[in-house]
């Protein structure tokens, strides 16, 4: 699938119009999700974390020591992305499907035009320009999120918490959090594009291709998840 897309390359004004309508449908349209998400998952971590530390002899800025390194390593690339393999890999299967069932890519293919180039590329552009974006506010209110649930619990003070997001704070994390979205945003579009271009059936079959993607697309992604933090955060 992903060597048809280049075998016949169409105009790339036509790329750039499908290019930006994907990225507000997947970034926009994904965006009220993303921020619901991140700010509970800070929020729970500073108040899970600090229930866990009892310890008089741990500095109560650990907490947020504990929430920047979970929030940027684990949760903001693989949690939300999970959850965009859901929302994201779902539509674009359910998508690709029924213009197959409807038969408008025969329609397509019959006019001259390279159906996997037209329609499949631009969604996976999209899914490479959004996703980190995303994943990156997702960083960003986590932390925020853990701030607000720590200062209005009374866990820790603002002071205290910004103490400790600067304590120890090791920049390549992040770069190993943005290679983790780019690689899960290739999977969020290509695997949900392949299951809904090569459908066959009727409309029944739609419902279960957009089920069976964002099942496998969520496996890969835990694998992809694993494989990257044995090669990346190996000693």
């Amino acid at each position: 699938m992903l060597k048809g897309m280049f075998t016949k390359p169409e105009n790339m004004r036509m790329y750039w119009k499908e290019l930006m309508h994907q990225c507000v449908e997947i970034g926009i349209g994904s965006m009220g999700i993303v921020i619901i998400i991140s700010v509970f998952m800070g929020a729970v971590s500073a108040v899970q974390t600090s229930y866990q530390l009892v310890s008089p002899l741990i500095p109560i800025s650990t907490i947020a020591q504990i929430v920047r390194d979970t929030v940027i390593l684990e949760f903001a690339p693989t949690v939300v992305c999970i959850v965009l393999a859901g929302v994201v890999g779902s539509k674009i299967s359910s998508e690709l499907g029924n213009m197959r069932v409807s038969e408008q890519i025969d329609a397509l293919e019959i006019m001259g035009i390279n159906t996997k180039a037209f329609l499949i590329l631009p969604k996976i552009l999209a899914c490479l320009l959004t996703i980190p974006m995303l994943v990156v506010l997702s960083m960003v209110l986590g932390i925020l999120g853990g701030r607000l649930a720590g200062t209005a619990t009374g866990i820790l003070s603002a002071e205290n918490y910004d103490m400790g997001l600067l304590l120890n704070f090791i920049p390549y994390n992040v770069f190993f959090a943005l290679v983790k979205a780019y690689t899960f945003a290739f999977i969020i579009s290509t695997v949900p594009s392949y299951f809904g271009y090569y459908i066959k059936g009727g409309a029944l079959e739609i419902g279960r291709s957009s089920t069976k993607s964002v099942v496998i697309s969520c496996v890969m992604i835990l694998f992809a998840d694993y494989i990257l933090a044995a090669l990346l955060l190996d000693k």
